[in-house]
């Protein structure tokens, strides 16, 4: 795809990957529509983005609420959106065990309804306006699920199988759906728990800048699916060919993941209980730390 042909929507874009995304997409010459909860990051980054001279626009929305997202489509009619890049979420660290009802209700309400809602709302626009491209953004951890994140990879596995249905009912139209699934990312929303835990795994992270290149990279090759980092895209083959090597290699993490997600640890770092939709969560640790092993010859390092 031309970047200068496109208009892009983008959710969650007040801040993190969202906003590096925005930028980055922007400067390759695309449109931007960005929309988040949150209303003060979003104008700011408006701003900031029209003084460099880019085409932006916002809306504030809440693309978890039924009303959000149709004053999303509005708002995409308008601006004929042929590009959508899901990328609200959040992430839910801590045991299972302690986690509440309304905290796990939260995540698939906005990690997986929401984006499914909103593609929905969205498709005969896109169609329309054929050539047309979703982005959803997911994770490492919707290939291998990670304790502490167990409700997370819940969410992200469902990303990655409506991505994966989506683009096969799809095929044979103008409209390509497209997964991308981060590894640790560096975002303002990466609490002290998670920071401490992947300090001591040794665990290495992307900028959020990366990860927008990714994105743009996605949709000027028009790739169908990547996983960032040669050792990540390794370790999701052998968890769908080899489950028991992985079980393994984390048994090993386990105390230490246990000690970071249990509740106690987590009470300083937890964000304030008002609802919030943020740019994607996608601030995990790498489910294999350097120094485990991994049969040679699984990685795709295209």
């Amino acid at each position: 795809m031309k970047l200068g042909h496109a208009r892009v929507l983008i959710t969650g874009a007040g801040g993190g990957i969202g906003s590096a995304a925005a930028r980055r997409l922007g400067r390759a010459g695309a449109a931007v529509r960005l929309t988040d909860i949150a209303e003060g990051p979003l104008t700011r980054l408006t701003a900031e983005l029209r003084e460099e001279g880019i085409d932006a626009e916002a809306a504030v929305a809440n693309v978890a609420d039924a009303d959000g997202r149709a004053a999303l489509t509005a708002f995409a009619q308008e601006s004929r959106v042929n590009v959508l890049v899901n990328l609200a979420g959040v992430n839910p660290f801590g045991l299972f065990e302690e986690q509440s009802s309304e905290e796990i209700e939260r995540a698939l309400r906005i990690n997986v309804l929401a984006p499914m809602l909103l593609c929905q709302a969205l498709l005969p626009l896109l169609a329309a306006a054929a050539p047309a491209h979703i982005v959803n953004v997911g994770s490492v951890f919707g290939s291998i699920a990670y304790p502490g994140f167990t409700v997370y990879s819940a969410t992200k596995f469902a990303v990655r199988g409506f991505s994966e249905a989506l683009r096969r009912e799809l095929a044979g139209t103008r409209i390509k759906v497209h997964y991308l699934a981060p590894r640790a990312t560096r975002t303002a929303l990466t609490t002290d728990a998670i920071r401490a835990m992947n300090e001591e795994l040794k665990v290495g992270m992307d900028s959020a800048e990366t990860v927008a290149a990714s994105i743009e990279r996605l949709l000027v090759t028009e790739r169908r699916e990547w996983v960032l980092g040669v050792r990540e895209r390794v370790a999701a083959k052998l968890n769908g060919l080899l489950p028991g090597v992985v079980d393994g290699i984390l048994r090993r993490q386990l105390p230490t993941i246990r000690r970071y997600a249990a509740l106690p640890a987590r009470v300083p770092a937890m964000a304030p209980a008002a609802p919030r939709a943020p740019s994607v969560a996608s601030h995990h640790p790498m489910a294999i730390p350097p120094g485990d092993c991994i049969p040679p010859g699984l990685g795709d390092s295209r």
